[in-house]
């Protein structure tokens, strides 16, 4: 449990996950949720680069803006779900995922889609978080 009464946990007993998130996140009763459209990897002028891994690095700036402005860090954020239209390259995504939740991470969804919203879209990011 962190500070925040944010509670993440892999069961005893179920097989470990397969990836850098947590089976279960539980919330305190009461909390104040926050659900933000998915997040996609336009730069500050509103260009989208032509690679994966230049959307991953815009998506997680795009996040961490999204958070700021709420007066939220990346313990509050309690599950991320995750689409994408190529194979993504996990080690770079791990590395701005470590550099956002560190080793306390929410539960996670992932699919692969044949297309996003715009047909030069690569990944969208939603994030579910909540404040006590």
């Amino acid at each position: 449990m962190n500070n925040l009464g944010i509670t993440r946990k892999n069961p005893a007993g179920m097989p470990s996950p397969v990836g850098n998130y947590s089976h279960i996140t539980k919330i305190p009763r009461n909390s104040e949720l926050y659900v933000t459209s998915g997040q996609i990897g336009t730069d500050q002028n509103g260009n989208i680069p032509n690679t994966l891994n230049e959307q991953i690095d815009n998506t997680f700036a795009n996040i961490n803006f999204l958070l700021k402005s709420e007066q939220l860090t990346s313990d509050h954020i309690i599950k991320v779900n995750i689409w994408a239209t190529e194979k993504i390259d996990w080690d770079y995504l791990y590395e701005k995922w470590a550099e956002l939740f560190g080793i306390h991470y929410p539960s996670m969804t992932i699919g692969y889609l044949s297309e996003l919203g715009l047909p030069e879209i690569k990944i969208e990011i939603e994030i579910w978080a909540a404040k006590a």
